[in-house]
C-alpha cells in the first residue's frame, strides 16, 4: 500500500495550479473537466509516479470553517519539504508572495510558513538532523 493522492482545498482551482505550478515548481498530473470544477493533481517534476496533490474546491459546507479556522490560528494546511528554506524564502519573497513566518529553526528543522494565495498556509521544512 502507498499513498497516491492527498487533497488540499482551494479557493479557486485555476488560480491554484498557477500558483503550485508558476510559484512552487510542480507539474500538473491530471486536468479533467468534471461539471463546474476538475479533477486537478499536480505532483513534483522529479517523481511523477509520486504522491500526488489534489487541488479540490472548497464546495462542501464544512471546508470553508476548517480552512479559515487553520489560516486564522496560523496552523499551515500541509509541509512541503525543501532542500533550502531560506533559498526558497528569498526566492518566493522576491516574486512577492507572502510569509506569516520567516525561516525559523526548530531543532532538526528550519520552517517557515507561506499564503498558498488560495486559503491555505503552507510550511517549508528544510530538515537538517
Amino acid at each position: 500500500m502507498k499513498l497516491h493522492t492527498v487533497s488540499i482545498f482551494v479557493d479557486d482551482q485555476q488560480r491554484a495550479v498557477e500558483f503550485y505550478t508558476g510559484r512552487l515548481g510542480f507539474a500538473v498530473s491530471a486536468d479533467i473537466p468534471m461539471g463546474e470544477h476538475r479533477w486537478l493533481t499536480i505532483v513534483d517534476p522529479e517523481r511523477p509516479d509520486g504522491t500526488q496533490l489534489s487541488l479540490e474546491p472548497k464546495d462542501h459546507p464544512a471546508v470553508g470553517p476548517f480552512t479559515e479556522a487553520l489560516a486564522t490560528d496560523g496552523i499551515p494546511f500541509c509541509v512541503l519539504g525543501v532542500d533550502d528554506v531560506q533559498a526558497e524564502y528569498d526566492r518566493l519573497t522576491a516574486l512577492g508572495e507572502t510569509f506569516t513566518q520567516p525561516p525559523t529553526a526548530m531543532g532538526p528543522v528550519i520552517i517557515a510558513t507561506l499564503d498558498d494565495t488560495c486559503g491555505n498556509l503552507l510550511q517549508l521544512a528544510q530538515f537538517t538532523g
